[in-house]
Protein backbone atom coordinates (compact mmCIF):
# COMPACT_ATOMS: atom_id res chain seq x y z
CA UNK A 1 0.00 0.00 0.00
CA UNK A 2 2.40 2.60 1.34
CA UNK A 3 5.54 2.72 -0.24
CA UNK A 4 7.98 2.23 2.55
CA UNK A 5 11.17 2.72 0.77
CA UNK A 6 10.38 6.36 0.73
CA UNK A 7 10.50 8.31 4.29
CA UNK A 8 6.85 9.60 3.53
CA UNK A 9 5.69 6.01 2.95
CA UNK A 10 7.17 4.96 6.54
CA UNK A 11 5.78 7.54 8.48
CA UNK A 12 2.68 7.40 6.84
CA UNK A 13 2.72 3.31 7.35
CA UNK A 14 4.00 3.77 11.41
CA UNK A 15 1.27 6.79 12.07
CA UNK A 16 -1.25 4.22 11.02
CA UNK A 17 0.45 1.18 12.79
CA UNK A 18 -0.03 3.07 15.74
CA UNK A 19 -3.65 5.05 15.35
CA UNK A 20 -5.11 1.72 14.96
CA UNK A 21 -3.93 0.35 18.47
CA UNK A 22 -4.66 4.22 20.57
CA UNK A 23 -6.78 7.61 20.54
CA UNK A 24 -4.88 10.25 17.80
CA UNK A 25 -4.85 12.31 20.65
CA UNK A 26 -2.34 10.38 22.26
CA UNK A 27 0.25 9.57 19.02
CA UNK A 28 3.34 11.96 19.29
CA UNK A 29 5.78 12.92 16.76
CA UNK A 30 7.97 10.92 18.59
CA UNK A 31 6.05 7.80 18.96
CA UNK A 32 5.55 7.98 14.93
CA UNK A 33 9.50 8.16 14.89
CA UNK A 34 10.33 5.45 16.78
CA UNK A 35 7.74 3.03 14.64
CA UNK A 36 9.36 4.32 11.83
CA UNK A 37 12.76 3.74 12.72
CA UNK A 38 13.76 7.32 12.34
CA UNK A 39 15.69 9.77 15.11
CA UNK A 40 13.56 13.06 15.87
CA UNK A 41 16.11 14.79 13.72
CA UNK A 42 15.62 12.58 10.84
CA UNK A 43 11.86 12.89 11.63
CA UNK A 44 12.00 16.61 11.49
CA UNK A 45 13.77 16.89 7.85
CA UNK A 46 10.43 15.16 6.43
CA UNK A 47 7.86 16.59 8.39
CA UNK A 48 6.74 19.43 10.95
CA UNK A 49 3.50 18.20 12.39
CA UNK A 50 1.42 15.44 12.75
CA UNK A 51 -1.11 17.78 10.26
CA UNK A 52 2.17 16.66 7.75
CA UNK A 53 1.87 13.26 8.79
CA UNK A 54 -1.82 13.10 7.84
CA UNK A 55 -1.27 14.92 4.81
CA UNK A 56 1.35 12.06 3.49
CA UNK A 57 -1.08 9.64 4.48
CA UNK A 58 -3.62 11.54 2.01
CA UNK A 59 -1.25 11.56 -0.85
CA UNK A 60 -0.26 7.72 0.23
CA UNK A 61 -3.98 6.86 -0.68
CA UNK A 62 -3.56 9.20 -3.70
CA UNK A 63 -0.84 7.26 -5.15
CA UNK A 64 -2.79 3.93 -4.58
CA UNK A 65 -5.98 5.32 -6.27
CA UNK A 66 -4.03 6.77 -9.56
CA UNK A 67 -1.62 4.13 -10.06
CA UNK A 68 -4.42 1.24 -10.71
CA UNK A 69 -6.90 4.22 -12.34
CA UNK A 70 -8.20 2.88 -15.49
CA UNK A 71 -8.13 4.71 -18.86
CA UNK A 72 -11.37 6.43 -18.89
CA UNK A 73 -13.06 5.54 -22.37
CA UNK A 74 -15.00 8.11 -24.74
CA UNK A 75 -18.16 9.29 -23.87
CA UNK A 76 -18.39 7.53 -20.17
CA UNK A 77 -20.73 9.18 -18.27
CA UNK A 78 -18.82 11.64 -15.88
CA UNK A 79 -20.67 10.52 -13.03
CA UNK A 80 -19.62 6.77 -13.28
CA UNK A 81 -15.76 7.55 -14.21
CA UNK A 82 -15.87 9.45 -10.45
CA UNK A 83 -18.05 6.71 -8.80
CA UNK A 84 -15.03 4.12 -9.54
CA UNK A 85 -12.42 6.39 -8.48
CA UNK A 86 -13.79 7.48 -5.38
CA UNK A 87 -15.08 3.19 -4.74
CA UNK A 88 -11.24 2.59 -5.40
CA UNK A 89 -10.30 5.14 -2.57
CA UNK A 90 -12.83 3.60 -0.29
CA UNK A 91 -11.17 0.00 -1.38
CA UNK A 92 -7.54 1.18 -0.55
CA UNK A 93 -8.40 3.19 2.86
CA UNK A 94 -10.85 -0.53 4.21
CA UNK A 95 -7.80 -1.97 5.29
CA UNK A 96 -6.89 1.21 7.38
CA UNK A 97 -10.79 2.08 8.95
CA UNK A 98 -9.72 2.05 12.65
CA UNK A 99 -6.85 3.88 12.27
CA UNK A 100 -8.81 6.47 10.69
CA UNK A 101 -11.80 6.50 12.59
CA UNK A 102 -9.00 7.28 15.54
CA UNK A 103 -7.78 10.15 13.68
CA UNK A 104 -11.08 11.52 12.57
CA UNK A 105 -12.27 10.88 16.19
CA UNK A 106 -9.48 12.89 18.22
CA UNK A 107 -7.91 15.03 15.08
CA UNK A 108 -8.66 18.74 15.16
CA UNK A 109 -9.38 20.67 12.13
CA UNK A 110 -5.42 21.40 10.61
CA UNK A 111 -4.82 23.63 7.73
CA UNK A 112 -2.37 21.01 5.96
CA UNK A 113 -4.45 18.42 6.20
CA UNK A 114 -7.28 20.74 4.17
CA UNK A 115 -5.13 21.53 1.76
CA UNK A 116 -4.02 17.82 1.06
CA UNK A 117 -7.34 17.02 0.90
CA UNK A 118 -8.35 19.88 -2.07
CA UNK A 119 -5.46 18.27 -3.96
CA UNK A 120 -6.42 14.90 -3.33
CA UNK A 121 -9.72 15.50 -4.57
CA UNK A 122 -8.21 17.57 -7.74
CA UNK A 123 -6.64 14.52 -8.55
CA UNK A 124 -9.19 12.02 -7.79
CA UNK A 125 -11.05 14.01 -10.66
CA UNK A 126 -7.72 13.71 -13.30
CA UNK A 127 -8.11 9.99 -12.69
CA UNK A 128 -11.64 10.63 -14.06
CA UNK A 129 -10.74 12.16 -16.97
CA UNK A 130 -12.02 15.42 -15.51
CA UNK A 131 -10.00 18.61 -15.76
CA UNK A 132 -9.63 20.44 -12.67
CA UNK A 133 -8.08 23.45 -13.20
CA UNK A 134 -9.21 26.78 -13.75
CA UNK A 135 -11.86 28.64 -12.28
CA UNK A 136 -14.27 25.86 -13.35
CA UNK A 137 -11.56 22.66 -12.13
CA UNK A 138 -11.85 24.76 -8.53
CA UNK A 139 -15.62 24.78 -8.58
CA UNK A 140 -15.48 21.25 -8.86
CA UNK A 141 -12.53 20.01 -6.73
CA UNK A 142 -14.58 21.96 -4.03
CA UNK A 143 -18.02 20.28 -5.25
CA UNK A 144 -16.35 17.07 -4.90
CA UNK A 145 -14.39 17.27 -1.62
CA UNK A 146 -18.17 18.44 -0.10
CA UNK A 147 -19.41 14.49 -1.32
CA UNK A 148 -16.47 12.77 -0.05
CA UNK A 149 -16.70 14.05 3.29
CA UNK A 150 -20.45 13.21 3.15
CA UNK A 151 -19.22 9.73 1.92
CA UNK A 152 -16.33 9.13 4.44
CA UNK A 153 -18.57 9.40 7.14
CA UNK A 154 -21.15 6.64 5.74
CA UNK A 155 -18.11 4.38 5.17
CA UNK A 156 -16.34 4.72 8.48
CA UNK A 157 -19.93 3.31 9.69
CA UNK A 158 -20.26 0.71 7.21
CA UNK A 159 -19.50 -2.29 8.32
CA UNK A 160 -20.37 -4.49 5.35
CA UNK A 161 -17.39 -6.11 3.22
CA UNK A 162 -19.22 -5.37 -0.08
CA UNK A 163 -19.94 -1.80 1.13
CA UNK A 164 -23.40 -1.61 0.23
CA UNK A 165 -24.08 1.45 1.91
CA UNK A 166 -21.17 3.36 1.17
CA UNK A 167 -22.00 3.22 -2.60
CA UNK A 168 -25.55 3.51 -1.98
CA UNK A 169 -24.34 6.86 -0.46
CA UNK A 170 -21.97 7.84 -3.21
CA UNK A 171 -24.03 7.03 -5.99
CA UNK A 172 -27.00 9.57 -4.23
CA UNK A 173 -24.55 12.33 -3.32
CA UNK A 174 -23.08 12.37 -6.84
CA UNK A 175 -26.71 12.59 -8.53
CA UNK A 176 -27.49 14.95 -6.44
CA UNK A 177 -24.15 16.46 -7.18
CA UNK A 178 -24.46 16.23 -10.99
CA UNK A 179 -27.27 18.56 -11.54
CA UNK A 180 -25.70 21.16 -9.17
CA UNK A 181 -22.38 20.68 -11.03
CA UNK A 182 -23.70 21.48 -14.20
CA UNK A 183 -25.10 24.96 -12.80
CA UNK A 184 -21.57 25.22 -11.09
CA UNK A 185 -19.85 24.55 -14.09
CA UNK A 186 -21.83 27.28 -15.93
CA UNK A 187 -20.75 29.81 -13.65
CA UNK A 188 -16.88 28.86 -13.65
CA UNK A 189 -16.89 29.59 -17.43
CA UNK A 190 -19.04 32.72 -16.68
CA UNK A 191 -16.55 33.75 -14.05
CA UNK A 192 -13.29 32.58 -16.14
CA UNK A 193 -14.42 34.57 -19.07
CA UNK A 194 -14.97 37.92 -16.92
CA UNK A 195 -11.34 37.21 -15.01
CA UNK A 196 -9.97 37.02 -18.82
CA UNK A 197 -11.95 40.24 -19.17
CA UNK A 198 -10.76 42.16 -16.42
CA UNK A 199 -6.81 40.50 -17.04
CA UNK A 200 -7.00 42.43 -20.98
CA UNK A 201 -8.70 45.62 -19.45
CA UNK A 202 -5.98 45.56 -16.88
CA UNK A 203 -2.91 44.19 -18.85
CA UNK A 204 -3.44 47.66 -21.32
CA UNK A 205 -5.13 45.40 -24.46
CA UNK A 206 -7.64 46.13 -26.70
CA UNK A 207 -10.89 46.08 -25.50
CA UNK A 208 -14.35 44.90 -27.18
CA UNK A 209 -15.18 47.95 -28.68
CA UNK A 210 -10.94 47.64 -30.33
CA UNK A 211 -10.10 50.90 -27.97
CA UNK A 212 -6.84 49.96 -25.92
CA UNK A 213 -7.29 50.58 -22.60
CA UNK A 214 -4.91 53.02 -20.64
CA UNK A 215 -3.94 51.87 -17.12
CA UNK A 216 -4.51 53.73 -14.66
CA UNK A 217 -2.31 56.72 -13.23
CA UNK A 218 -0.32 55.51 -9.53
CA UNK A 219 -2.33 57.00 -6.86
CA UNK A 220 -0.05 59.79 -4.65
CA UNK A 221 2.37 57.75 -2.49
CA UNK A 222 2.55 54.19 -4.59
CA UNK A 223 5.22 53.11 -5.93
CA UNK A 224 4.96 53.27 -9.90
CA UNK A 225 5.93 49.98 -11.40
CA UNK A 226 10.10 50.06 -12.42
CA UNK A 227 10.12 47.21 -14.54
CA UNK A 228 10.05 48.64 -17.42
Amino acid sequence: MFDETTPHGRIAAAALAIAAERPWSDVSLRDIATRAGFSLVEMRQHVASKGDVLAAIVRGFDDEVLAHAPATEAGEPRRDAVFEVMMARFDAMQPHKAALKSIVATSPPDPTLMRAMLASQAWMLQAAGIDSGGIGGGVRVLGLATVYASVFRTWLEDDDPGMARTMAALDRRLRRGERSLSRLDDIGDVLGKAGGFFSNVLSGRRTASGEASQPAAPRSGTAPDSTG
